[in-house]
């Protein structure tokens, strides 16, 4: 009995010993990481439990950053562009977007001046400089007297007073250089550099080619005014309103690109920085009980773009000097019918084009369908504005941002109602006219401001989606190695 007691005795004092040296890993043993490389990838040593179970705050957050940004080193295609814009892109494009703004506000001013014929001859790169002695000027002049305008309008017109007109249509065709120039230099800068995105990348071409566009319809427009052929004999020398709202549309298409895009890069940092809360945000914009008011901003802003096109047709014809009372025209709410679809304005023998003619020729109808769709648009605002305040439903779903947009939509469609009607009473004097221009881009600019507060991009909501789960891919890792005595699981 003595001897199995001193047996059992040994065998306890042995067995801690065996355990260790049967059971534990070598090869892991001598793969755990060194100290040094802890502390490189984690800053300093981690705690191993807290009191509560987690990691301090501090800690948390610099591990999920470290485990976010982690790339893989092998394996994965690199892009030649980056995910996602810089913002200095951003910055450029609003700051071209408000160039072209003010070259819209002073084109309208050209226009209500007379100025656009008074050069006569396209040279982009020689026609830089204007005149610079008194041979060139009387070269210029000799070419505006050979215009119809000139025989026409301004046949007692003084070197003097051409000068000043000539200086309105040159300092207008310089700034169409400019914008086009610091668009297209600093468009192949970011390119190049890769500070834009690929789809962002395709966006800023496709603006470029716009812009030249643009600049070719200019000319195309004011060619129409320097020959009898293009207008009625005998008619008052002006460029075609058809050229007239191209050239329009075109600008107000590179404004609308240039805003909606650089306001997009800085949308989506914003959304980018907390892509929890942005997911979120976004699930609530894409609610289907929003539906209805987020394609109700996109018709608006077709209706306010179209609206504004009618006030080229206006411009064109110089329809704003009929009918200046408001809101009847003349006797009644409308002229008469006969005067509304005349056979004058027709162009066949069988008269069949009369019922297009007329909308598009007939100062008549013309102010008349501007007056309605003006009306429309602000009866519109009103009534989108009237569904968010009272729908219980929006009430408690739309976004603060989104309520703050429509409020401001409804500022600048009551401005503009204004000056569109006091530039109408008053004869289109030239202060009221630009500012109803310039009224009818700021309108649609808060629409578009507010749609980008409204709208759901899919590339944007992508993205949020892959930052989410790489939040989440990082959550998972580093409570892995939180509760593990091992190496950490790092991919």
């Amino acid at each position: 009995m003595a001897s199995g007691g001193q047996m059992f005795s040994i065998l306890r004092r042995v067995a801690p010993r065996l355990t260790r040296d049967l059971f534990t890993c070598r090869h892991a043993c001598k793969s755990s990481p060194p100290k040094k490389l802890s502390k490189r990838l984690f800053g300093s040593s981690l705690p191993r439990q807290s009191t509560d179970g987690a990691l301090p705050r501090p800690k948390v957050a610099a591990l999920l950053d470290s485990f976010a940004r982690r790339r893989p080193s092998s394996g994965v295609k690199t892009r030649y562009f980056p995910e996602t814009s810089d913002k200095s892109v951003a910055y450029w494009l609003l700051g071209s977007a408000a160039s072209v703004f003010g070259i819209v506000v002073f084109g309208g001013l050209t226009r209500l001046t007379e100025s656009g014929l008074s050069i006569t001859e396209w040279r982009p790169v020689t026609g830089s400089l204007p005149p610079r002695n008194a041979e060139d000027w009387d070269a210029e002049f000799t070419k505006y007297r050979s215009t119809p305008e000139f025989k026409l309008l301004n046949p007692h017109m003084t070197l003097n007073e051409f000068k000043s007109i000539y200086y309105m249509e040159w300092t207008h065709r310089i700034w169409g250089r400019f914008v086009g120039m610091s668009f297209l230099l600093p468009a192949a800068y970011f390119i190049a550099r890769r500070k834009v995105s690929a789809p962002m990348a395709g966006k800023i071409v496709g603006i470029a080619g716009l812009i030249g566009f643009q600049g070719f319809l200019g000319w195309w427009m004011v060619k129409s005014g320097l020959k009898d052929d293009l207008f009625a004999p005998g008619s008052h020398p002006r460029v075609s309103q058809y050229r007239l709202t191209a050239h329009l549309g075109t600008a107000f298409l590179c404004y609308t690109a240039m805003l909606w895009n650089g306001l997009s890069i800085l949308r989506e940092h914003r959304l980018l920085t907390d892509p929890n809360a942005s997911f979120r945000l976004m699930r609530t914009l894409k609610n289907p009980k929003l539906k209805v008011f987020r394609r109700s901003v996109g018709a608006l802003a077709v209706l306010v773009f179209c609206t504004a096109m009618s006030g080229g047709l206006v411009a064109g014809l110089d329809a704003g000097l009929i009918y200046n009372q408001f809101p009847k025209m003349g006797s009644g709410w409308t002229p008469p019918k006969a005067e509304l679809f005349s056979d004058f304005y027709s162009h066949t023998a069988d008269k069949s084009d009369v019922w297009w003619r007329n909308p598009l020729e007939n100062p008549s109808l013309v102010q008349l369908d501007h007056r309605i769709l003006a009306t429309t648009t602000f009866t519109s605002v009103m009534g989108l504005w009237a569904y968010t305040r009272f729908s219980p439903v929006l009430r408690s779903l739309l976004p603060t941002t989104c309520k703050k947009g429509m409020h401001g939509v409804v500022g600048f469609v009551g401005l503009q109602v204004a000056l569109g009607i006091t530039t109408l009473l008053y004869l289109v004097p030239l202060p009221l006219a630009s500012a109803h221009q310039a009224g009818s881009l700021a309108l649609l600019s808060s629409v578009i401001i507010l749609g980008g507060r409204t709208w759901v991009p899919r590339r944007v909501m992508r993205l949020i989606k892959q930052r989410v789960r790489a939040s989440i891919s990082s959550r998972t890792s580093l409570v892995r190695y939180h509760h593990s005595d091992r190496k950490p699981l790092i991919n």
